[in-house]
């Protein structure tokens, strides 16, 4: 490798679009499997970029997936968003809409996956790449006979994902869904240790976008081939144990509901698993405090979570305590080592969530994700009463008014306004 890195430069005016296309996934298989990024690793890529934008009318399918792929892994490896880069990218993604010659189901499933990953780095889903999306979503049911165990769990990862990312619920979106979901209970016994965690990962946070029968009876399906498992990375454990305290979670927010015991002991042995592990970065931690929580067991550290107040919660506190004036409020508050808490009232162990659009699968202000799900579920087991409230219902003192209404009730004031709102 050391020896061809810098010929890639000596001979980039001489490549066709098939060398191209091939080079660069063979480096971003060679980076994603440890190769150093020498300064001549560096200075191939940079040599190669140009010529993609440069020839991208001529790519096919195969070459157009290679190239996404190779992109979105060589990012996710730590490769700079520098203009060349972006650059190529963008010039890739309108021939995902455009390519006449059909993409087979792994195709289909490396541009989502690719898409997400490219989302992931800029935090945010470009025109460009929502447009891909569009263009993906409805192969992935005509493609769906052919899908393997691993492109069906990075097509549900990439999906939750994606949504995490402003991808909002259309039809297509929904469909591809439903035509996934089926295929990960039949396919089961073919999953590998990541397949399993990307599956437990992305179903826990679509949160109330899948059904909880779904949702439970695919987890214990696949729980079940954890225990035990040596192949089970550290990060496959963590998004494991994390998808399994959600699927916990949507479960004590049922009344009258199996409370998932046999899910517990999953959490349990994996929490254990991880015991002797130090974190590697903050969602790692927040994950294991969390687990710590529900299980009633110590956190081996104290996690530091980032406070941020947004206005709207600021507004509502205000008000509330005008209203109020003797009301003790605490902001942005860790309790039991959990993610801060928006607003507290000490003295009548109540929590309020101002819930922005990041807590709403797609920010409908309705379907809730696991995140949100989770949070709650352990405020409630730590023996808080807590109150969501979506922040669009927030937007000016007249809608705020009958929730505070509602709270002086729930706390013993004499509300003084009139008609009243759910805080479910």
């Amino acid at each position: 490798v050391a020896a061809l890195l810098p010929r890639v430069n000596a001979q980039k005016d001489h490549f066709n679009l098939h060398h191209i296309a091939n080079l660069l996934w063979a480096m971003a298989k060679l980076v994603g499997s440890g190769q150093e990024r020498t300064p001549e690793f560096n200075e191939a890529i940079v040599a190669l970029l140009p010529h993609v934008n440069a020839q991208k009318a001529n790519f096919n399918p195969q070459e157009i997936t290679n190239l996404l792929w190779a992109m979105a892994k060589l990012v996710d490896n730590g490769q700079t968003w520098t203009p060349e880069f972006k650059e190529a990218v963008t010039a890739l993604l309108p021939h995902v809409n455009a390519q006449k010659d059909p993409f087979i189901a792994q195709h289909i499933a490396n541009l989502l996956w690719a898409m997400a990953k490219l989302a992931d780095k800029v935090h945010k889903q470009t025109p460009g790449l929502k447009e891909a999306v569009a263009a993906l979503l409805p192969r992935v049911n005509a493609q769906k006979a052919n899908l393997r165990p691993q492109e069906i769990a990075n097509l549900l990862w990439a999906m939750a994902k994606l949504v995490d990312h402003g991808q909002e619920q259309t039809p297509e979106f929904n469909e591809a869904l439903t035509a996934l979901l089926p295929l990960v209970k039949a396919q089961k016994n073919q999953c590998n240790a990541q397949d399993i965690a990307n599956l437990l990962w992305a179903m826990a946070s679509l949160g109330e976008l899948i059904e909880l029968n779904m949702v439970t009876s695919t987890f214990k399906s696949l729980v079940d081939r954890i225990s035990g498992n040596p192949q089970f990375s550290q990060q496959a454990i963590l998004m494991s144990l994390w998808g399994v305290m959600v699927c916990c979670a949507r479960l004590s927010l049922v009344p009258n509901t199996s409370k998932g015991n046999v899910l517990e002991k999953h959490m349990d042995d994996l929490f254990i698993r991880l015991e002797n592990t130090s974190p590697v970065n903050e969602e790692d931690q927040y994950t294991i405090a969390m687990a710590a929580s529900w299980l009633g067991r110590p956190c081996p550290f104290v996690p530091h979570y980032h406070a941020i107040v947004s206005k709207r919660q600021s507004d509502f506190r205000n008000q509330l305590q005008s209203c109020i004036p003797s009301l003790r409020i605490e902001e942005e508050k860790s309790l039991n080592s959990l993610p801060p808490v928006d607003l507290l009232l000490p003295d009548h162990n109540m929590v309020i969530e101002v819930q922005g659009p990041f807590h709403y699968v797609g920010g409908d202000f309705n379907t809730r994700n696991g995140s949100t799900l989770l949070k709650i579920a352990l405020l409630q087991k730590a023996g808080f009463e807590v109150i969501e409230i979506p922040v669009n219902r927030l937007l000016n003192q007249d809608l705020m008014k009958p929730y505070i209404d509602q709270i002086k009730t729930r706390i013993g004031c004499q509300p003084q306004g009139h008609g009243s709102v759910s805080l479910k």
